[in-house]
């Protein structure tokens, strides 16, 4: 029916060998074991989701979703005025869903419609957190320990605060993960609405070391997947583990993805909100 491998430096991949089968046949007690043991799960070749409904639909059978005054699914595609990043053919910077609102998804899915050609740019990246802080050298871990990130956004479907720890604990597991929004590349010409970014605990002369340090980690091989986009894929991605982002793409190019976000078992609520409007 499909086969399993590992995705190297984290994930797993199933590919149907059968092309009737349909992502809705997978069952998705199976694919919550795979997600809680490999943190990301990307299914391939499958029959999918013709419309955003059938989509959300889908997304239910995974737990309640959060809904955001758009709805339930985010459509991801580039708009000819963009007033955010989100809707530009520019990066993202490494974040995580949801940090602004107050509620926490656990589950990110993503289903692409249509995928940019692979010199186009456009991979998701995902950064396991949790690999990290496992084999983070003590210098680091503790100057990180020391930062708290205030970060602050308005855009259209919100204005929020929070302020969060770089290290956390993981809201339902044994184990701590990183909380970080990612500063614009000084280099960037061209971002829209980028959130107003301070970070405490660290000196001026620190500050510099601390973003090298923890850049470095979050980028390194040995923790990063970028996703290279084939229609029809389906992405479920641990949004409390990992920091994930996007590589820029040439505008215009046929890139589509439909994102829905899925609440945990447990409380999900937020405890690094601030003020939410």
């Amino acid at each position: 029916m499909f086969t399993q491998q590992n995705v190297e430096p984290f994930g797993v991949l199933l590919e149907a060998s059968d092309k009737k089968l349909h992502i809705r046949d997978i069952d998705v007690g199976q694919l919550k074991e795979l997600f809680h043991e490999h943190q990301l799960v990307v299914l391939r070749g499958f029959l999918d989701f013709s419309t955003s409904e059938e989509f959300a639909q889908y997304c239910e059978s995974w737990g309640p979703i959060s809904i955001w005054p758009f709805g339930k699914v985010l459509e991801v595609v580039e708009h000819a005025n963009p007033t955010d990043h989100i809707f530009d053919h520019s990066y993202v910077p490494l974040h995580w869903d949801g940090m602004y609102r107050p509620e926490v998804a656990e589950y990110q899915i993503f289903h692409c419609v249509k995928s940019p050609l692979g010199h186009q740019g456009g991979r998701t990246t995902f950064s396991n957190t949790r690999k990290i802080l496992e084999h983070a050298s003590q210098s680091d871990l503790t100057l990180w320990k020391r930062v708290t990130g205030e970060y602050e956004r308005k855009m259209e479907f919100y204005h929020s605060k929070i302020v969060a720890p770089v290290i956390a604990k993981h809201p339902t597991k044994n184990y701590e993960v990183i909380r970080y929004c990612e500063p614009t590349k000084e280099s960037s010409e061209h971002f829209l609405n980028h959130p107003e970014i301070q970070f405490q605990g660290i000196n001026v002369e620190e500050s510099d070391q601390f973003k090298t340090s923890l850049a470095k980690a979050l980028y390194s091989p040995k923790n990063l997947y970028a996703h290279q986009w084939q229609a029809g894929d389906l992405v479920i991605a641990d949004n409390h583990t990992l920091l994930h982002g996007r590589e820029s793409f040439t505008t215009k190019a046929s890139r589509h993805l439909r994102r829905v976000h899925v609440l945990g078992e447990r409380s999900s609520k937020n405890p690094h909100l601030v003020f939410h409007q």
